[in-house]
């Protein structure tokens, strides 16, 4: 349920309302908004007496929440959740590039890319130092070493660094290079790495898995959300059907459906929902024209000797040209590209 605030109440009214909360053997998550604060009770669905809250003072009104996704749902946060990455925020008006090879393979060729979509237009560096494949004999990344060039990158270039985390014992390690946690369609729905990652505190960036639905998804990051961990970021990247002329399908439909549903964040992978590099500006203006947040682009020097995901991979000089046409969408449906932050001066 939601326990709205009267715009007038307190701080010793809140605090009030949220031990009642506590007491009930629920959980209290606040909602600060710009007139009125919002106190979500969040239970194990046991019933619980609406009427008690209602009467304690401050309370304006007692609302439940119809979604089984509590904390993700438009019903307990109307207004957009906007964060920082970095330079810039995610979740606004201004649409927010992350680019960068799949997996980390040297330290030339993730600084060589790291320079080249930086110069194009990116705000935030992709690459894997530990990559879940199909095959056990596949690249399986560099591991800690791949996160060292990783933070070596992030200094040279001032870009914020999203890799991903496969495991919950990993989650600390990555979490010490790492600006955002991304969470692979392989493990959307892994709850152990879910709760770890939302009690990192850091920022996730959640993949749907690659048979899931919107629902689902958005039951995966009510798990990281029940930490108190606000910062989560929705990302489609394409589902499986039928259809084998792509990687995946891609469920366009799903972007204006999730902001629909959601205050989070949504952002769309181009490249994993096709598979080919020929489809993926196409999908990178389709995304931005359906009302997606940003967009996360695989970007490589030499995409024929990648070690993961070439066929998929744009060259730097054709995500110069996905930039310059997503800026172009953009604004025709009355919207920007952010611009890039600087990078910080050395002390």
């Amino acid at each position: 349920m939601m326990i709205i605030m009267r715009t007038n109440a307190t701080q010793e009214q809140i605090a009030q309302v949220v031990d009642a909360v506590q007491m009930n053997g629920l959980r209290a998550h606040l909602s600060r908004g710009t007139e009125r604060t919002v106190i979500g009770a969040i239970g194990d669905g046991r019933p619980v007496d609406r009427g008690q809250f209602s009467v304690l003072p401050g309370v304006d009104r007692v609302v439940p929440i119809s979604r089984p996704y509590k904390l993700a749902s438009r019903e307990f946060s109307p207004e957009n959740s906007t964060f920082p990455l970095d330079g810039v925020r995610i979740g606004g008006d201004e649409i927010v590039i992350i680019a960068g090879p799949c997996s980390v393979e040297s330290r030339s060729q993730i600084i060589e890319t790291a320079l080249a979509v930086r110069e194009a237009g990116a705000h935030a560096l992709r690459g894997g130092a530990f990559k879940p494949r199909t095959s056990p004999y596949s690249f399986q990344g560099l591991g800690e070493q791949g996160l060292e060039l990783l933070a070596e990158t992030r200094e040279l270039t001032g870009m914020p660094i999203v890799t991903e985390v496969i495991s919950p014992e990993l989650v600390p390690l990555v979490a010490r290079y790492a600006d955002v946690l991304q969470i692979g369609a392989r493990n959307m729905q892994n709850y152990a790495l879910l709760h770890a990652a939302g009690a990192s505190q850091h920022t996730v960036l959640l993949k749907r898995g690659m048979s899931a639905t919107v629902e689902e998804l958005l039951m995966s990051a009510e798990y990281i959300l029940s930490h108190g961990n606000r910062r989560v970021i929705l990302c489609e990247r394409g589902v499986r059907t039928f259809e084998t002329s792509t990687r995946n399908t891609t469920d366009i439909n799903a972007i204006p459906v999730l902001k629909a549903l959601t205050h989070l964040p949504v952002v769309l992978d181009p490249s994993h929902s096709t598979g080919h590099w020929e489809y993926v500006n196409s999908i990178a203006r389709a995304a931005v024209a359906a009302g997606a947040d940003g967009l996360i682009v695989e970007v490589h020097p030499d995409p024929a000797s990648a070690l993961s995901d070439g066929a998929q991979s744009l060259k730097p000089e054709r995500f110069a040209e996905l930039v310059e046409q997503v800026k172009a969408i953009a604004l025709a449906v009355g919207r920007s590209v952010a611009p890039i932050p600087q990078p910080h001066q050395p002390a």
